[in-house]
């Protein structure tokens, strides 16, 4: 079976790595795919968002399987594409990834479906929205509509921050069109929870629950990123709070999409936060989280591309999707300065056991493997106790070395500590 995977980044090596242990599998390729992820798969020199230059290779490759795993390329159509020729694919359709594409349309839909979430206004007027926010409770959070490499998200302490924001994003254009429109919502407080489900449109399986470090420094201080490292499962997300989510959340939302006509099917992601007044949706995504998805899938048990074929197909319901009960740590490996400005380049030297390292951001020079991104790598490691998957990442992380080396030292902290 002929199989490729969209994407280059560490999620996607953790995707790749997990598809390669199906046996069916004769050939896997990544496109563009990274310097790391050449260990597992065939690289293609294909960029993400190239639809016409993946479907080409598809056809000419004779591809029997697809997976489209980043944002951009299944907002901009990818799957509808592929599957046009002919191409299964896990990964929604066009029109349902808009529940990741648009924060005003997600935002809109769990209005009209009363579906848990922070308090809203939108605006598509600049002069609106600073004058909305002379009156607005601080602190509050201030979002571009579109899609923003998961950037464009501002937690405002003061007014003048929240009006600075605004500015950037509508005066500025620092996100470009998605900054357009912007959403102005109210503040929530309490434990976060990222949720990863399978859902075919019929089924909803979700996957074990995660804590996502966002803030580029100790103690959630700092800049925002596109994470710094993950733990799973929270232990926030008891059996009784999945329960409710279950029932006030993740099937009201299949259900509302299908009654829109944008039946969801692939991995539907739940940022969630669990305030004093009940579990509420922050955000949707609609596909695997990066850096969840590193901790997620080295404790799936089931195959994932068999789960994968199942979407796709509609048959979600016959498919077995089975965790362990270990837990898992994943620590990022960034470059000093992330998410600001910063050097690459330096060579990276891996221990000779490295199959829970995913790459992110690094390419392959002259047989050398070497920094390209902020976020270089993932270092995951996965124990039967949350303090022993802890340590053992740190452990490993101290295996690992290239110049201009950075990462967080707490990652898993708040979890142990909730875990009592």
């Amino acid at each position: 079976m002929k199989v490729m995977v969209i994407g280059g980044g560490g999620r996607e090596h953790a995707i790749v790595k997990k598809i390669k242990e199906n046996p069916e599998v004769t050939e896997l390729y990544a496109l563009p795919g990274n310097g790391g992820i050449a260990a597992d798969a065939v690289c293609v020199d294909i960029a993400a968002k190239d639809v016409a230059g993946a479907v080409a290779f598809a056809k000419e490759k004779g591809i029997d399987f697809a997976v489209v795993a980043p944002d951009d390329p299944l907002v901009l159509g990818m799957v509808d594409a592929l599957e046009e020729i002919g191409v299964p694919c896990f990964g929604p359709d066009k029109k349902a990834a808009i529940i990741e594409g648009s924060k005003v349309f997600s935002k809109d839909l769990m209005k009209k479906y009363n579906i848990p979430t922070a308090e809203y206004a939108v605006f598509d007027d600049m002069e609106k929205a600073l004058a909305y926010l002379e009156t607005a409770p601080v602190p509050t959070v201030v979002k571009a509509d579109g899609l923003a490499l998961g950037k464009g998200v501002v937690i405002a302490e003061t007014r003048e921050a929240a009006k600075d924001a605004v500015r950037s994003m509508m005066q500025d254009k620092i996100f470009g069109a998605s900054g357009d429109h912007v959403v102005i919502e109210e503040f929530l407080t309490g434990p976060e929870v990222s949720v990863l489900a399978f859902t075919d449109g019929k089924t909803m399986k979700p996957m074990v629950s995660s804590m996502d470090h966002k803030r580029a420094l100790d103690g959630d201080k700092g800049l925002n990123t596109g994470g710094m490292g993950t733990i799973a499962p929270n232990p926030y997300y008891t059996e009784e709070v999945a329960k409710e989510c279950m029932e006030t959340i993740f099937l009201p939302t299949m259900a509302a999409m299908n009654k829109e006509g944008r039946t969801f099917k692939g991995c539907l992601y739940f940022g969630l936060m669990l305030t004093p007044n009940g579990p509420k949706v922050i955000e949707y995504n609609c596909r695997f989280g990066d850096p969840e998805t590193q901790v997620v899938l080295p404790l799936l048990e089931s195959d994932l591309l068999t789960i994968m074929r199942h979407v796709s197909a509609g048959t979600l319901e016959q498919a077995e999707v089975k965790f362990g009960t270990g837990s898992a740590c994943c620590v990022i490996m960034a470059s000093e300065g992330y998410p600001k400005s910063y050097e690459k380049g330096f060579p990276i030297s891996l221990p000779e056991n490295s199959s829970r390292i995913f790459v992110a951001g690094a390419k392959t020079k002259g047989g050398q493997l070497l920094t390209d991104g902020g976020r270089v790598l993932g270092v995951t490691e996965t124990a039967d106790t949350l303090a022993a998957a802890i340590e053992k990442a740190y452990a490993t992380v101290k295996t690992v070395q290239f110049d201009n080396a950075y990462y967080r030292k707490d990652i898993g902290q708040k979890a142990l500590a909730a875990e009592g």
